[in-house]
């Protein structure tokens, strides 16, 4: 038999060394012989490998496990503060930022308040919450790995912002200018993907195969989860359903469509009336709401209706297993669950619902950041386990 090359040794090692880093991320803290159970890798090839990861700070020994009789294990942990990631969350009317580390725990995190302004003062702001969030990271052996970002837009695989409708946005080259700026890889994507991304990593939607997230801001967009990967379409801008019709000739919206979804069921809509009724911010509303505000009320109720419509058409057509809603009006669950449910159940097929969870986001209005944040952390881990 011919024997193997240096090259295919050197792959097989990749391989192998990537299969022996997702066992300690998936189940630590465990024992090498555990690694070796859980992969069907041999001890010596397991015991060279974990060595190597350690030698490269992406694992660490934290003591003696129990014993099933003989010595007692050493148990490994994955070097969750080795390295660092910033999140960012870009919505139309606020920046959300976090430093976070390799397991996406929050070690730190700002956030600004946006009036409606041109793109480049935007940036400067975007920028300015990057670069704080980067100062305040722990020394670490692999420092700040990488930037991520979720955008109320359409964005390409490039990290061009083709279309952000609310906020007016058109080609705009955010991943090349960050990169420049920063010099750190940047992963941008629509912000309902990363608060797809960050619910199903670390909050409601984890261990859900088939869940949809809709994000209900000043826009509401979706983020499609099916067999557990997120769904991007054929071009990769699937989850535009904020723009889905609900009213033949309805209000005009500024996608250039007539009667969208978001216009009659997202935090905008919900601030256009409750300007009538007074209020100027969501906060108000849900203390007024709180108070005992009868009217406040009732229109979060209206709201909750209108977003069960949408949702039941979602329901309808892709029959998931949960429904997560999130982003800011996650936050008037009190007030808008009663109405979106009934909503749902009145207007989904029977089968459809049978096995249907209608959840709110457990991040709340973190889901976006968190993902974001993700998408840098994966992006390095990715990178690491091919070196």
């Amino acid at each position: 038999m011919k024997p193997k090359s240096t090259g295919d040794l050197a792959l097989i090692k990749k391989m192998n060394t990537a299969i022996v880093l997702d066992a300690v991320i998936q189940y630590a803290p465990l024992s090498r012989a555990q690694i070796s159970e859980k992969t069907g890798l041999n001890k010596a090839t397991v015991s060279n490998l974990v060595q190597d990861l350690i030698d490269r700070h992406l694992v660490q020994e934290i003591g003696p496990g129990a014993s099933s009789g003989g010595r007692k294990p050493t148990l490994l942990l994955f070097h969750e503060k080795t390295g660092y990631a910033v999140g960012i969350d870009l919505g139309v009317n606020y920046i959300k930022g976090i430093l976070a580390d390799l397991s996406g725990n929050v070690i730190e995190e700002l956030s600004i308040k946006l009036k409606p302004v041109h793109t480049g003062n935007v940036l400067e702001h975007l920028s300015a919450i990057i670069q704080s969030l980067i100062q305040r990271a722990p020394d670490s052996e692999y420092g700040v790995v990488g930037i991520g970002i979720g955008v109320p837009g359409i964005v390409d695989d490039d990290g061009v912002i083709l279309f952000a409708p609310n906020m007016k946005w058109r080609q705009v080259e955010l991943k090349r200018q960050l990169e420049e700026r920063f010099s750190l890889p940047v992963t941008i994507d629509n912000e309902a993907n990363a608060g797809a991304q960050g619910e199903q990593k670390y909050g409601a939607g984890q261990h859900i195969a088939n869940q949809i997230y809709v994000s209900v801001g000043i826009g509401i967009g979706t983020g499609i989860i099916l067999n557990g990967e997120l769904y991007k379409g054929s071009s990769g801008f699937s989850g535009e359903l904020g723009h889905l019709s609900i009213q033949y000739d309805g209000k005009p919206c500024s996608c250039g469509n007539n009667g969208c979804w978001e216009l009659y069921a997202s935090e905008n809509a919900l601030l256009e009336q409750g300007a009538e009724l007074g209020f100027d911010s969501l906060e108000d509303l849900l203390q007024a709401a709180e108070a005992g505000n009868d009217e406040v009320r009732e229109l979060f109720y209206r709201i909750g209706s209108l977003l069960g419509a949408g949702i039941a058409n979602i329901v309808n057509v892709f029959n998931p297993s949960a429904v997560i809603i999130g982003n800011r009006m996650s936050r008037a669950a009190e007030w808008i669950a009663p109405a979106l449910q009934q909503s749902v159940d009145r207007r989904t097929l029977s089968y459809h619902r049978e096995k249907l969870d209608l959840l709110f986001a457990e991040l709340k209005d973190q889901a976006a950041v968190r993902g974001a944040a993700y998408y840098a952390i994966s992006h390095f881990i990715s990178k690491i386990k091919s070196v």
